[in-house]
């Protein structure tokens, strides 16, 4: 049987005609967000919903070439000049990138080149063998330069006879924006550029000829930078609690900071914005007879501009490949956001032969990370049954690459959730992933709706045994009426085996279906009674697995406290109120003449008596616990069925101990925590630990309660929240000098 219970709803499918309609819906939607992007400085969707967008759009046309036309997105470069600043024409133009998402991607780049150098004559007459791919592919021609590609502003900075006369924006590859005096409140942007010494140019390969054709054009001509205006990630944090201090409007994120900060019509506000600027490139280097791009960065070093240290020079793609992953693990230690790698052909002779293709040339390429958000189509829902009976609606998507991984499903919460958003069965969705968090929907693109969306309906029965579904007032979930239900049951013993509950090595979901399916398992308590003969008879179980199994099991009939409460699934009680309502139990002792005086074992049925001795009210008085929460405690523990199941538990053995939680000192005594992101240096378990033997308390959602939010990478939309509210914000290096 199938483990996720799914039943499908209409399913949404397109013709040719929905293509054509669908190509022409998407470039609108880019065009609106790429003008509040590049022109208003404004954002409605992230940078990875846009890249997702745009990756559409070129699949389908590829994949419909008689569709493409000249006004479409991927033919042309980005952007649209603003009026309030004198424009400024790029020669050479400023170039987009073309990107690739994937090692498979650069591969088919690395071919496409390889099989344009060997088309052209140029390089036949050059003496290398025309039907040879190996040549070329082992030469200095398939020589890569790696730059980390910043979430920036690209800039053009032009200095004649070596003083900085002018600086412009992009804007659209040929015209950008006079933002001169904005870019010299940049303290990297050098105001007259440095001669360099003739032994440091010929250490990077400069014959006197050129170093002759470099001071001329320093000392008497013209000399084009281009780079990336930068707002570091420390310096967005600190103008971001300045102007929350000061009750002003928030940056929306670094990138927006550096734009905003560019096009300031005062100066004095680009000065406090502190931006940095790194060079990627000499705009006029063929004028000056360079042999390869890593020698024009060490050139632009040399002239004192700022050049990123960690860019590479790369053998071959298998070297690109180990650079991009090791910038990706380390992107959220690096200072400022970063959203790939830039990889180019070193070989700067070679550009001309490859030259320029629609919006980009050929000899780069803009590698991307992996999109934290992406867009693609709800294709039908299905509902879920868990361990409580709530009824989930899950989305069911068309396949798409988001923080790294491909998505097909995303929960969709409740149906309040979905009349928030706006969902509909068949429309373009923005899919929101970072780190290891759930993928949930975050946006609806209403803007490419074609007419034949179909609304979400709530399910009248269960999708699993077909009982009428219930919805209590007061509450936004759907629920199986019948408690004996097949998938409700199987939640609660996958619940018990995980590892947040019991936690039981090799009990996971497939086996734990496996062992109900074939009789052994009714409920909890029966997986105690297991006998490796019992196992030997199921499939994928030989001697080994089966003693290894009835060992993991028996080797947690003494459970923590905390954890067995956790593990019996008591609606509404999650880790940190099973947490609480443990210590609560600790003032309890085992025995009224017996003092508490640490850890200690007992008995499950003495914990029922403790909790059959409260009523709702007392534990409403217990700190966290409202009047849901308290009622729900209060109901289960006298529940006939559920008093049975401990008696059995007993009956096999199981018993629980208390570990005394010992407060080391009340250093943050009162204060609360909100842990996201990942963390390096410890695990989420073991920086709980620590909060709580420092006195402190852990709560699962970011409110003005809120004390300290512990920020470890890819911190998604609780450090938002935390910044929007001005709650302290720890990196995990913060957090280890404050607890050491």
């Amino acid at each position: 049987m199938n483990n996720n219970f799914f039943c499908h709803s209409r399913q949404f499918m397109p013709g040719k005609t929905e293509i054509k309609n669908r190509i022409e819906k998407l470039k609108a939607e880019i065009n609106h967000h790429r003008y509040l992007y590049h022109v208003l400085d404004r954002q409605e969707i992230s940078e990875g919903a846009l890249d997702s967008l745009k990756s559409q759009l070129f699949r389908l046309e590829q994949e419909n070439p008689e569709l493409i036309t000249p006004d479409s997105p991927t033919q042309r470069v980005e952007g649209r000049v603003m009026d309030k600043f004198e424009k400024v024409a790029h020669n050479p133009p400023l170039l987009s990138l073309f990107d690739a998402f994937s090692e498979k991607d650069m591969q088919e780049w690395e071919a496409r080149n390889l099989r344009f150098l060997i088309s052209d004559f140029r390089f036949a007459e050059s003496g290398k063998n025309k039907n040879s791919t190996f040549d070329i592919r082992h030469s200095k021609l398939m020589n890569y330069y790696c730059e980390l590609k910043f979430d920036g502003l690209a800039m053009s900075l032009i200095y004649d006879k070596g003083i900085f006369i002018q600086g412009a924006t992009r804007g659209d590859g040929k015209v950008g924006e006079d933002v001169t005096n904005n870019l010299r409140t940049i303290e990297s942007i050098p105001l007259n550029l440095h001669l360099p010494e003739q032994a440091d140019l010929e250490k990077i390969g400069l014959d006197q000829k050129r170093i002759r054709i470099l001071s001329d054009a320093i000392e008497k001509g013209r000399v084009i930078i281009r780079g990336e205006a930068v707002m570091n990630k420390k310096v967005f944090q600190e103008l971001n609690e300045k102007y929350a201090r000061e009750n002003k409007k928030l940056l929306a994120n670094p990138r927006n900071g550096a734009a905003g900060s560019i096009r300031q019509l005062d100066p004095r506000v680009a000065a406090e914005r502190r931006l940095d600027f790194y060079a990627y490139a000499i705009g006029n280097a063929q004028e000056l007879e360079l042999d390869t791009h890593e020698q024009e960065l060490a050139i632009a070093k040399l002239l004192g501009l700022k050049v990123f240290a960690k860019n590479k020079f790369c053998r071959d793609l298998a070297e690109v490949q180990d650079f991009y992953k090791q910038c990706e693990k380390d992107r959220a230690k690096l200072p400022m956001e970063v959203d790939g790698v830039v990889v180019k052909v070193n070989d700067l002779k070679s550009w001309p032969i490859l030259g320029v293709v629609g919006k980009g040339p050929r000899y780069a390429m803009a590698y991307k990370f992996a999109a934290e958000e992406a867009t693609t189509r709800l294709i039908a829902v299905a509902w879920q049954v868990g361990r409580t009976g709530t009824l989930t609606p899950i989305g069911v998507l068309e396949p798409v690459r988001v923080g790294g991984v491909t998505v097909s499903n995303v929960t969709l919460h409740n149906m309040d959730e979905i009349s928030r958003l706006g969902l509909m069965v068949g429309d373009t969705v923005i899919i929101a992933r970072a780190g290891d968090v759930i993928p949930k929907v975050i946006k609806v693109l209403a803007g490419l709706r074609t007419g034949a969306e179909k609304a979400i309906l709530a399910p009248e029965k269960c999708p699993i045994c077909g009982s009428v579904v219930e919805r209590a007032a007061g509450e936004v979930a759907y629920r199986c009426a019948n408690k004996e239900c097949y998938a409700v049951n199987l939640r609660r013993l996958e619940h018990w085996a995980s590892k947040g509950a019991i936690d039981i090595e090799g009990l996971g979901p497939k086996v734990v279906e496996q062992l109900v399916q074939a009789g052994l398992v009714r409920d909890v308590s029966d997986f105690y009674a297991l006998k490796k003969d019992d196992l030997m008879s199921l499939e994928r179980f030989a001697e080994k697995s089966a003693e290894n199994l009835v060992k993991a099991i028996q080797a947690k009939k003494e459970i923590d406290l905390a954890r067995f409460i956790y593990a019996l699934g008591i609606r509404h009680v999650g880790e940190e109120n099973a947490i609480l309502l443990a210590q609560k139990f600790s003032i309890f002792p085992p025995k009224a003449d017996q003092p508490w005086a640490g850890n200690f074992q007992f008995p499950i049925l003495q914990l029922s008596q403790f909790f059959l001795s409260l009523e709702p009210e007392q534990l409403e008085e217990f700190e966290d616990i409202g009047p849901i929460v308290a009622q729900s405690i209060h109901d289960w523990w006298r529940d006939e069925k559920n008093i049975a199941l401990l008696e059995k538990l007993e009956q096999q053995g199981v018993t629980i101990i208390n570990h005394k939680s010992e407060i080391i000192n009340h250093k943050f005594k009162d204060k609360t925590f909100v842990l996201t992101g990942t963390l390096s240096g410890l695990t989420r378990d073991e920086a709980k630990a620590k909060i709580r033997e420092l006195g402190a308390k852990i709560a699962t959602a970011v409110s003005k309660k809120t004390d300290f939010v512990l920020a470890g990478a890819e911190a998604g939309s609780k450090l938002d929240k935390a910044r929007e509210i001005g709650v302290s914000v720890l990196s995990e290096e913060d957090f280890l000098k404050m607890i050491s």
